[in-house]
């Protein structure tokens, strides 16, 4: 599967204000609602509004901490009206499958789906094309004639990472001998985060063992890891790539295990809160933070602004290809790498988590050490 091309970008300040723009006057429509001056949003079937929502996992902490809460929330204030209609594939592509089938059967208006495995799925956007249900990609870029994609720009992820580990390394004699631990091989974005990470890491380092780590599961990456220990030797791995939070979970278990102190950077991506902790406590380097309120935020916009037959171009400013169809509107968004130095600055600052919620009794002297707490 090729890498998502983007084409057509404007300035990321100007996306910005288009997503502003339309975002705001969508809510001026619901407030028009239910000020009583506009009708009630009606479906295809002439009832209200439905908005399918479907997320691939449950192991993965945003999906359901921060993504669905956000996307629901905003669709409700942007459409009182609407119902959204919610399922979880728990990781199984033939699980997800049917709840889009279902969900066309259902009725739905519009689907928010973030696939599984995008290729397997094409024929399900197809057949929601088919039964004229817009379908908005969100997070990975599903194949298939979507209407729509919101993600981050999956490139600049890899670059962060890559960079944070370059510097995390430091001045060898030699190049250093790093681990990489890419995502799910169903997943687009995985080849991107990994095509971004090589455009810094290429003819820098020396790539000791590379893996596909299948379904982004922590338990693969402790498994891999450990066969990279293994094969390599528990002294000679200087770094360790981690596509996301959840492996470098995996893979700093896995050094531990094999007793490796003290241990190699890992970098990371999500910004869960317990990746979070084990970078205060110095045993991850950094994650990537998406801010997923403006994600989740443009997602709902679009799907409302698609119910009601508007066009999205006015917030998806971008464009991207998939392997099916060019020139897909898109927003792609800007990533923030996070580490130690500037977590109150990111994370703390846009309120994705308190002071509290990180300095937990357990990680308090880290904390303090970090500046976190006095």
């Amino acid at each position: 599967m090729r890498n998502p091309e983007l084409r057509g970008r404007p300035g990321r300040a100007a996306a910005l204000l288009a997503v502003l723009t339309l975002l705001a006057g969508l809510a001026a429509c619901g407030e028009a609602a239910d000020s009583g001056s506009a009708p009630e949003q009606t479906g295809g079937a002439g009832g209200p509004v439905k908005i399918g929502l479907l997320l691939p996992d449950s192991y993965t902490a945003r999906w359901e901490n921060f993504d669905r809460p956000l996307i629901e929330d905003r669709v409700r204030e942007l459409c009182p009206d609407c119902t959204i209609e919610y399922a979880n594939a728990q990781g199984n592509v033939a699980t997800q499958q049917g709840q889009i089938e279902t969900m066309i059967t259902q009725g739905v208006d519009v689907l928010i789906l973030d696939p599984v495995d995008s290729a397997a799925l094409q024929s399900s956007v197809r057949n929601a094309a088919d039964a004229n249900v817009p379908v908005v990609s969100y997070d990975r870029l599903a194949e298939g004639p979507i209407a729509a994609y919101v993600s981050f720009d999956g490139a600049e992820v890899g670059r962060l990472q890559g960079e944070a580990l370059l510097k995390a390394m430091g001045d060898k004699d030699d190049r250093p001998q790093i681990v990489m631990m890419n995502g799910d091989p169903a997943d687009p974005n995985s080849a991107w985060f990994e095509e971004g990470a090589l455009s810094v890491l290429a003819g820098e380092v020396r790539i000791g063992k590379s893996y596909d780590t299948v379904g982004w599961r922590s338990e693969n990456a402790h498994r891999n890891m450990t066969g990279a220990i293994a094969a390599l030797g528990p002294d000679s791995i200087d770094g360790v790539y981690s596509a996301n939070d959840a492996l470098a979970f995996g893979i700093i278990t896995a050094l531990r295990a094999n007793h490796i102190s003290p241990l190699p950077p890992v970098t990371g991506q999500d910004a869960e809160l317990a990746a979070v902790q084990r970078i205060v406590e110095g045993e991850q380097t950094m994650t990537v933070y998406k801010p997923f309120a403006p994600q989740a935020r443009a997602a709902a916009a679009i799907a409302v602004a698609l119910s009601r037959g508007e066009p999205v171009e006015a917030v998806a400013g971008d464009e991207i290809d998939n392997t099916t169809d060019e020139g897909i509107p898109a927003v792609l968004l800007t990533p923030v790498s996070v580490n130690v130095g500037n977590i109150m600055d990111t994370l703390v600052r846009d309120g994705m988590y308190t002071i509290d919620q990180i300095c937990t009794p357990k990680y308090a002297p880290a904390c303090e050490r970090a500046g976190l707490t006095s």
